[in-house]
Order: C-alpha cells, then structure tokens, then sequence
C-alpha cells in the first residue's frame, strides 16, 4: 500500500470515529471543516433536517479576492474562520459541535477554529 493511500486511510478511520459522538441538531448544529492542499472550506449543516445552513469557502469568488493579499494558508484559514462567525451570526448561529473531519487538531484547521471561536461561537 502506498503512503498517499495508507494516510486517507488512517483520515478515514478517524472521520469515522468522531462521526459516531458528533450530530447535528437544531440546537447544536454541526461545523464541519474540510481542507485540501491549497483551499479550506468550512460548513454549518443541521444533520436532521440534511440541511447547510452557512458555509465558506477560499474557493468562493469574493474570499478569493480578498485572500489574494495574504500570504500563507493558516492566515487564510484564520480568515475564513472569522467570515463563518460573521456569517453564523447573521444567521443567529451562536453554538455548533466542531466537526474536525478526519483532519488533526492542528495548523490551519486549528486556525479556523479559533478565529471561528473569536468570531462569537461557541464550541
């Protein structure tokens, strides 16, 4: 088995296992995170209804353009953490279960995570 195979592996296993604690309801809503190489992607989804009811992405046009002046992809993610708070708040968003999805507590994912926490949500 080679190493790119082995590590989606390893992710998947522990997507799985987080997965079975974290659920979405209408009262604690779920923040999934999703980062690839170069882009970073952050939804809030009500399990039950299947629904997103807020997301961001550095992939979307408007980020994009504001991303272009930042250097590196943890200051990215710390932006796009600070855009889902704001955009949790417009939506009277106040407390999710982090869903980390697989991904390591660390770096740009951490990132996200606090600047969504100094943004105004609680987790």
């Amino acid at each position: 088995m080679n190493l790119q195979k082995a590590k989606t592996k390893r992710q998947q296993r522990r997507k799985q296992h987080i997965r079975k604690s974290i659920f979405g309801n209408p009262e604690r809503l779920r923040l999934s995170v999703n980062k690839t190489i170069n882009h970073i992607s952050a939804q809030i989804i009500d399990d039950t209804k299947g629904f997103t009811l807020v997301s961001v992405s550095s992939i979307e046009k408007d980020v994009r353009i504001a991303l272009d002046s930042i250097s590196t992809k943890v200051e990215k993610s710390k932006y796009v953490g600070d855009l889902l708070a704001k955009r949790a708040k417009d939506a009277n968003i106040s407390s999710v279960a982090f869903d980390r999805n697989g991904h390591l507590y660390h770096g740009r994912v951490k990132a996200l995570a606090e600047a969504a926490r100094e943004g105004g949500l609680q987790f």
